[in-house]
């Protein structure tokens, strides 16, 4: 194939996605899930034609890895804090926390029960099928408006952020041991202090430098930080959210000394274009993350009837966890809150995670497919339901 065609290709891909999303936003179908059935039906394409094309999984993980660091840094850049969200923002912590705790725990015991493997290899498998995607929540209520909105970009951009911090504590090698809290602590501690410091130092880059080119400067320096923070196993995607949360609000988190190393009115002023940089960089990644994704897919493996029904079990277990917790515990509305749980690219990077030692040869990708279909149409549903016109609050 010559690089012409292969241009022609990548353009067509990035067509359908803008494409898409227009359709996205008329039929309430989430764009994800026709990227997903697009890199479908190219693999039967090229299984038809009997073209060898096969894709190595480190590029699926890159994809995904820096697709996630647009995705949660471009929320963050659009999310205002101010006193009068604090309930929100504590409502959605707790809903984030207590949902993705009581779902691993309820999915691994289910894994146990009937593999009769050990319990952390079914809870680590059971991390990434308990958190909900931004990824795919966000994009997907763009046109939802007010509150309800507003609730599921923190749940989700907060499950994401502590489904990464939980599969770390789990996966380590004294787990459930004593010494394995202190240890954890000790990196919560160690990339609250690098988020600060972090944060500090790209706010004064983007301040001060005057160079045309700048701002994937600051993102190059900002995946080198995610990415050293990863390889000491921390969860690094808190560094992303300090920055783009600090950058959005600067006049309440600069104060004092700080105002000397960074002016405000400046920082506001690259604000703008820093955000749409982020914005479109995240839709290219986004588009071919999920095609390849779709791509990988062996169809015939999903069709299988067993298969269908650990997924819709699983999923099951999911949903009814989440009626709970949002109808008798945070007495909160229903619809569509509770059918927005979509899974997808954190999942997919954190069960690419699993140490060897620790995957399970009945929970493979197929299952992940399985879930991910499965919560998408349900999101689907629940957008397409009546719900009550949630109030419009401030900037979002």
């Amino acid at each position: 194939m010559g690089p012409y065609s292969i241009l022609i290709y990548l353009s067509i891909a990035i067509i359908l996605s803008y494409l898409f999303d227009i359709i996205a936003r008329a039929t309430k179908v989430p764009s994800v899930l026709m990227l997903l059935l697009t890199g479908i039906a190219i693999k039967q394409a090229v299984d038809y034609t009997g073209i060898p094309l096969e894709l190595p999984r480190v590029m699926l993980q890159l994809l995904g890895i820096v697709g996630l660091i647009m995705i949660v840094l471009e929320e963050s850049l659009n999310l205002k804090i101010s006193p009068e969200k604090s309930p929100l923002i504590r409502r959605s912590f707790a809903a984030a926390l207590v949902m993705l705790l009581v779902q691993s725990f309820a999915i691994a015991w289910l894994l146990q029960y009937y593999l009769g493997v050990s319990f952390q290899s079914c809870l680590l498998n059971a991390v990434p099928l308990a958190v909900v995607s931004s990824a795919v929540a966000i994009p997907s209520v763009a046109n939802l408006g007010g509150e309800k909105q507003e609730f599921i970009v923190y749940e989700s951009t907060f499950s994401d952020i502590l489904g990464i911090m939980f599969f770390n504590f789990v996966a380590q090698d004294n787990f459930a041991q004593g010494i394995s809290v202190l240890t954890f602590s000790r990196d919560l501690l160690a990339i609250i202090v690098v988020s600060v410091a972090s944060t500090v130092a790209l706010a004064f880059l983007l301040d001060r430098i005057r160079l045309h080119v700048k701002f994937f400067l600051v993102l190059a320096f900002l995946i080198l930080i995610y990415s050293l923070a990863k390889k000491l196993h921390l969860s690094s995607l808190l560094v992303v959210l300090v920055f783009g949360l600090t950058v959005k609000n600067a006049s309440l988190f600069l104060r004092g000394p700080l105002q000397r190393v960074v002016k405000l009115e400046r920082m506001q002023e690259e604000l703008h274009q820093l955000k749409s940089i982020t914005a479109e960089t995240a839709f290219l990644i986004r588009t071919f993350f999920f095609l390849l994704f779709g791509y990988s897919i062996t169809l015939n493996n999903v069709l299988s009837g067993s298969l269908l029904v650990q997924g819709a079990l699983i999923v099951a277990v999911l949903m009814i966890i989440r009626f709970f917790y949002l109808r008798y515990v945070a007495r909160t509305s229903l619809i569509p809150e509770v059918f927005i749980a979509p899974k997808g690219l954190i999942t997919i990077l954190l069960f690419y995670s699993i140490p060897n030692k620790h995957l399970i040869g009945q929970v493979s990708e197929n299952i992940l497919f399985v879930v991910i279909l499965l919560t998408g149409l349900l999101m689907l549903v629940g957008l397409q339901l009546p719900g009550k016109k949630p109030a419009e609050i401030g900037e979002y």
